[in-house]
């Protein structure tokens, strides 16, 4: 059924990224129902019809991005919801993606892998591959969730992000936030911002897909408008042709990056607890965050002034921030489902060697528990 906002309810993480996503005006959705993310798919097979949208069960997840690209360059706010699997097949359209400045968002449910794997369990083993996972210099936004309320919240902000400066936008959510149930309440028409992308205003004979205005995006007509246009995922110029020129190809990785770059503070969102007079610095994201403010909370209890810094953006990295909360503080604990400390590796880099990094690393399945980080943090 369609959800009345205003009205407080139980609700799903995959049922708050769907609703999320129809509130910010997606209107296409094309996907392959994979574990853990099913339900997103599911809930758009009944919902986009009824909007007015259009809802599509591709063969695979490699059509599934083929298809949200080419709906979005018509014109639409698309998405797709997959797993790691599913994840891995979409990569190279989403170089496309990123190549021919197609805005788009695909939610990530991150499961326990490699491969198949734990198919039902939770991980965080993907922020690798979020940023990286494409080949060539590309940049890209990943968002993270950790409560039914941040699924709901950054869905929309995916899509602001993506429709404002014409790039993909990752959703990088696990399979535990996406699966546990919260009182939620879904915000009234207009009481959340939603941003639609920029048109073109020239003659349509005037028109260039990719000749950018001051803020490093240019305008994005429509397939099937008045304005002709190409798209190639070749090195183009602002024409869209292909311009295998040196100057052009620095031209084109640099606004690749800058439009993003120039925009960062905008885009990396953090929270922060209790961290104005911490000792003990928790750096966490995803369901993980919740344990770390659990953990927190009674390590201040046992007399450790712990704090905890939230990542809500993955990528681009919150170097800033981190650098700032960490300043003061003695220890840093970085807890995350995978096994290599893929964002601590971060952290490390950000705050430099010779600094007290602590992991708590869990990779099996199960999600770490507040005293998993608490046994760290008393040591």
């Amino acid at each position: 059924m369609i959800t009345t906002p205003n009205q407080t309810q139980l609700m799903q993480g995959n049922q708050a990224m769907t609703h999320g996503a129809l509130y910010a005006g997606a209107r296409f959705y094309a996907g392959y129902p994979i574990t853990p993310s099913s339900e997103i798919a599911e809930e758009c097979s009944v919902l986009m019809p009824k909007l007015g949208g259009m809802y599509i069960q591709m063969e695979d997840e490699i059509a599934s991005i083929a298809a949200v690209v080419g709906a979005s360059l018509a014109g639409a706010k698309a998405f797709t919801a997959t797993s790691g699997p599913g994840f891995s097949l979409m990569q190279e359209n989403l170089g496309f993606a990123v190549m021919a400045e197609v805005p788009c968002v695909v939610i990530n449910v991150q499961r326990s892998g490699p491969s198949t794997g734990l198919a039902t369990k939770p991980a965080q083993a993907d922020v690798m591959q979020a940023r990286w996972g494409r080949h060539g210099d590309q940049s890209v936004v990943a968002l993270c969730p950790s409560t039914v309320a941040e699924c709901f919240g950054l869905t929309v902000q995916a899509f602001n992000f993506s429709e404002k400066y014409r790039i993909p936008v990752i959703l990088v959510a696990d399979e535990v936030v996406a699966h546990m149930r919260e009182g939620f309440r879904i915000p009234e028409d207009g009481e959340v911002t939603v941003i639609e992308r920029k048109r073109p205003t020239c003659h349509p004979r005037r028109y260039k897909p990719f000749e950018t205005d001051i803020d490093g995006v240019a305008p994005l007509a429509s397939y099937g408008s008045d304005y002709v246009f190409h798209v190639s995922s070749s090195m183009h110029g602002p024409d869209g042709f292909s311009n295998n020129d040196p100057v052009n190809a620095t031209r084109k990785i640099e606004q690749l990056h800058r439009k993003v770059e120039f925009h960062r503070d905008e885009i990396v969102i953090t929270r922060s607890f209790d961290i104005e007079d911490a000792d003990v610095l928790l750096v966490a994201y995803g369901i993980t965050a919740r344990a770390a403010r659990a953990a927190a909370l009674a390590g201040r209890e046992a007399g450790i002034k712990a704090g905890v810094l939230q990542l809500l953006t993955l990528w681009p990295f919150a170097d800033k921030e981190i650098g700032l909360a960490s300043e003061r503080v003695q220890t840093i604990i970085v807890p995350e489902m995978n096994y290599a400390g893929q964002v601590a590796g971060e952290v490390q880099k950000v705050v430099g060697p010779d600094r007290d990094i602590r992991r708590v690393n869990r990779y099996n399945g199960q999600i770490i528990t507040p005293d998993d980080i608490l046994e760290v943090m008393t040591r």
